[in-house]
């Protein structure tokens, strides 16, 4: 088989030919495996994950600015991170909100899964077949549990466009700069690791090999270059995470609800370990020549691993008004990517398979009890907003539990408002990153990050020109999935309904 360094023109099987092939051949495995792979979207009455209640309730509320149904709220052009936003408006146009839901989750679910698939199948020259458990688990991992929706298909659609572009050829290089602007239209962070892999991955294959070593020591001068950067620059807020970078080894992207997935993520982590190095090892002794192959994939793995000592994990600068944040939880997800792709390497034993697939299955048992309780939460949202006058402007003010790795459980509350009533506090339109804006002084949604962020948390101290809003939130100690619907007062805090109260009311 020739090697990175030797194939030649003719060795550039086509991408799109074999993507046609693979289907035509394994389409009954294709089919079942994508209908399994889905199920998780159909086992609530809703899909719960974070920003995606959000999501689609701007897509609804974009509508109602568009008709002229919310004063003070606008729909600019933009030209990234809404890809999904768009799939949004244009599904729940034609058939209906909850079924653009189910429709652009999914799609997006299978575009990550097959695109992950796709980009370490060509990597290790196999079929991953041994690693469904892992790549499943992946696909329902953190960055999809938060609802980064735009982002999670950013990365699929890099892992298709890699995918094409690994094996060379102008035929293959064209299909990678068809699929590029979607990558960017869906998120610019998908955009630039796609971008950067390639520029990485080409200078690795250009460079003799006892120059290549300069590639990491080049991105480790430049992560320096970052931190130092974002420190001494008075233009950005920045703050990093305070624990080990290492941890960060994209296991993490396997913790979402609760202390119970830390042990989870660990044991997976282990298992990899003991699939791999044992093997690598035995390789090495045996051939080094074979062990080659191993090289690039554990060089990008160990490259991406590293970003998360040096990247922010929130940034705030003046471009936008709300923050960039959760950059390294987030791009932990390209970083389990390359493991998988080591991992794709080695020839897994059944035993080895079975272990993963045991971790699969107690993975979605506890993320399926997770959900069911945000799921509880928001049916009862629907059956209190459903009592409210149409159009009633309303706070959410919901706490997911401490050890919780995914916060946003108030998020389901904005998408039970569709139709029915707006969130004053959401943060998309205040935040100046998405396509819905709010104008100064808007009725149906404060124009304010920093309002936004402290109404949510319940902090804010309501003014008199706030005025009416009712708060949605948690009022039995017992059990925080049961919510009620007060209206508040000047004086009160968002957290706090009910009577006035006698505290200070900024000026």
């Amino acid at each position: 088989m020739p090697t990175e360094e030797t194939q030649q023109p003719e060795d550039h099987p086509l991408a799109l030919r074999a993507v046609r092939q693979f289907i035509q051949e394994k389409f009954g495995i294709v089919a079942v495996v994508s209908l399994i792979l889905l199920l998780p979207c159909v086992w609530h009455p809703h899909i719960q994950a974070g920003d995606l209640g959000s999501h689609i309730y701007n897509a609804w509320l974009a509508e109602q600015a568009e008709a002229g149904h919310a004063p003070g709220v606008y729909v600019v052009r933009q030209w990234n991170n809404v890809l999904t936003d768009l799939a949004f408006a244009g599904v729940g146009r034609i058939f209906g909100w909850h079924a653009a839901e189910l429709v652009v989750v999914s799609g997006s679910v299978l575009v990550f899964f097959w695109g992950v698939f796709s980009f370490v199948a060509v990597v290790s020259k196999r079929q991953p077949w041994a690693l469904l458990p892992c790549l499943i688990m992946l696909a329902y991992g953190y960055s999809f549990s938060m609802g980064f929706l735009n982002y999670y298909v950013s990365i699929g659609l890099g892992c298709f466009a890699l995918a094409a572009y690994w094996n060379g050829g102008a035929g293959n290089w064209i299909t990678t700069l068809i699929i590029a602007p979607f990558i960017y239209i869906a998120h610019p962070i998908g955009f630039l690791w796609f971008a950067g892999t390639v520029a990485y991955v080409s200078l690795w294959r250009f460079l003799r090999p006892y120059f290549k070593w300069i590639l990491p020591v080049l991105v480790f001068l430049g992560y320096v270059s970052l931190r130092a950067f974002f420190t001494d620059n008075s233009r950005y807020d920045a703050d990093w995470r305070s624990d080990p970078f290492y941890w960060m080894n994209g296991s993490d992207q396997l913790m979402l609800y609760g202390h119970r997935y830390l042990i989870l993520a660990r044991v997976v982590l282990a298992w990899s370990a003991l699939c791999v190095l044992p093997y690598f090892a035995s390789l090495v002794a045996k051939s080094r020549s074979e062990a080659k192959s191993f090289r690039l994939p554990i060089e990008l793995y160990l490259v991406a691993l590293t970003a998360a000592a040096f990247i922010p994990e929130n940034i705030h600068s003046e471009l936008f008004a709300g923050w960039i944040g959760l950059l390294v939880s987030r791009l932990t997800t390209v970083t389990a990517i390359f493991g998988l792709c080591v991992l794709g390497l080695i020839p897994l034993r059944k035993w080895q398979i079975a272990g993963f697939a045991t971790c699969a299955a107690i993975f979605f048992v506890f993320s399926y009890q997770g959900t069911s309780i945000v799921s509880s939460i928001e049916s009862n949202a629907r059956a209190l907003i459903e009592k409210l006058p149409a159009g009633t402007r309303v706070v959410p003010v919901i706490s997911a539990p401490e050890d919780w790795r995914v916060p946003f459980i108030a998020h389901s509350v904005e998408r039970a408002c569709i139709g029915h009533c707006f969130s004053y506090s959401n943060y998309e339109p205040s935040s100046g990153q998405f396509r819905v804006r709010a104008r100064p002084g808007s009725w149906v949604v404060t124009d304010s990050a920093e309002k936004s962020e402290d109404m949510s948390s319940g902090d804010y101290i309501v003014r008199p020109e706030d005025l009416p809003l009712v708060s949605i939130y948690q009022c039995v100690d017992a059990d925080w999935t049961q919510l009620c619907a007060s209206p508040l007062w000047a004086g009160n805090k968002t957290e706090d309904p009910g009577p006035p109260q006698t505290q200070e009311i900024p000026k």
